[in-house]
């Protein structure tokens, strides 16, 4: 098999095909896999791309709870100093987001206690990136993303806006609650036969995009949740954890757009962009050290 890799005329898929094959019969043998068990995986594979939907992404799911995703994420946008950390896409991003205009809100009302989202997108060097596009998504208050529900009439608890020529942004949500990951599917099978929880922390998903920046895919996990220190998918960073504070000011949630009025939650932080021609300098540079690393293996 390994010699009939070399037919493939990519440099890139031959070598990532020549891995892949070295592995996946390195694994076979070293465990000395049983036709059963053999059985068993193509079935429980089969099984993940069953479950998947337009909506629903299982695969993606499997792969964040076996560590992969957060593997792959670390590898491709590297820790820069003073930029924003990078977290998992995780399997509920969909691309019909709404556009909204700044100070909107993502989530229809009744979704969940009110909280203000407010920052400046930054340059690393301090300078702000004018007219960057947020694209942001999160649960409801009682833990549902609006792909779960059995009846999803328009997107909710996502949307699209964009900083303002200063880099300021801000937009109203809901504050997010920690929740099991779906668990009818075969990865929720997996994570109990392995003995692990399904539970996220609560989280607020970030996509951040502009032009000469390499593109952040990230999250803001709101402290004293729980589930910080076992999240089911890997993916909280200690410099992704954020304070909400409290704003008990009627006047202040009507000034700010909330219906009701009464209080909310104030999530205040910056987005720290690194430029894409650092960030893929600092990959090639990492990628040379892994290739030399493994060939002295």
């Amino acid at each position: 098999m390994l010699k009939l890799t070399e037919l493939t005329k990519d440099d890139r898929k031959r070598f990532l095909l020549k891995n892949l094959v070295t592995h996946l019969h390195q694994f076979a043998r070293e465990t000395s896999l049983t036709t059963q068990e053999w059985q068993e995986a193509i079935s429980f594979l089969t099984a993940t791309g069953q479950k998947c939907t337009p909506l629903r992404q299982e695969f993606i799911l499997l792969s964040d709870v076996l560590g992969l995703s957060a593997v792959v994420d670390a590898i491709n946008n590297p820790a820069i100093q003073g930029g924003t950390e990078s977290s998992v896409l995780g399997p509920f991003y969909t691309e019909d987001s709404p556009d909204l205009q700044p100070g909107d809100s993502i989530a229809s009302e009744g979704k969940g206690e009110y909280m203000y989202v407010e920052g400046r997108v930054l340059s690393i060097d301090g300078t702000p990136v004018a007219n960057a596009t947020i694209e942001t998504w999160e649960t409801d208050g009682h833990g549902f993303y609006d792909t779960q529900y059995a009846v999803r009439e328009k997107p909710d608890c996502r949307g699209r806006i964009h900083a303002d020529k200063d880099g300021y942004f801000g937009y109203r949500a809901v504050v997010p609650v920690a929740y099991p990951i779906p668990g009818d599917g075969p990865v929720g099978k997996l994570l109990l036969a392995t003995g692990r929880h399904n539970m996220r922390p609560n989280h607020l998903h970030i996509m951040v995009e502009a032009p000469g920046y390499k593109t952040l895919v990230s999250a803001w996990y709101p402290e004293g949740d729980e589930w910080l220190e076992s999240d089911a998918v890997f993916g909280v960073k200690k410099s992704l954890v954020v304070s909400l504070s409290e704003v008990d000011d009627d006047a202040e949630a009507r000034k700010r757009g909330f219906p009701k009025g009464g209080k909310f939650k104030l999530l205040k932080r910056d987005i720290v962009l690194v430029p894409e021609e650092k960030s893929r300098e600092v990959f090639e540079q990492n990628a040379k050290e892994a290739a030399k690393n493994a060939a002295a293996a």
